[in-house]
């Protein structure tokens, strides 16, 4: 009788486990929770990314760090920038041209054409 018991137990508890192991997949490959995963990955993969990027850049700071140190650059100041390009107006008759006085050729370029 107790055999019997057991058997009958021990088919039981296999039925229940294998019910709750296919439902717990069913679950899992229901469309929300796929879309819910891929949201998951997609997030997961972002912060990846950014976290990338930034050690990237740390590197390159550090990089560029080291070779300020190896050329003697040690002045903190930044280049500086070109000087804006202005430009003359000039009265010819009744119109106005505008000519660049930081061009260095006596002629327009595109007069040629």
């Amino acid at each position: 009788m107790f055999r019997r018991t057991f058997w009958f137990s021990a088919g039981a508890a296999a039925g229940v486990w294998a019910t709750t192991k296919v439902n717990r997949k069913i679950r899992q490959l229901s469309p929300e929770s796929l879309a819910a995963q891929a949201a998951n990955k997609a997030i997961e993969t972002g912060h990846r990314l950014k976290d990338f990027a930034l050690d990237v850049r740390d590197g390159m700071a550090e990089r560029e760090a080291q070779l300020d140190e190896a050329l003697g650059r040690h002045d903190a100041t930044p280049p500086e920038l070109p000087t804006q390009r202005r430009l003359a107006a000039v009265e010819s008759g009744e119109r106005v041209i505008y000519s660049d006085t930081t061009q260095q050729h006596p002629y327009n370029r595109n007069e040629d054409h």
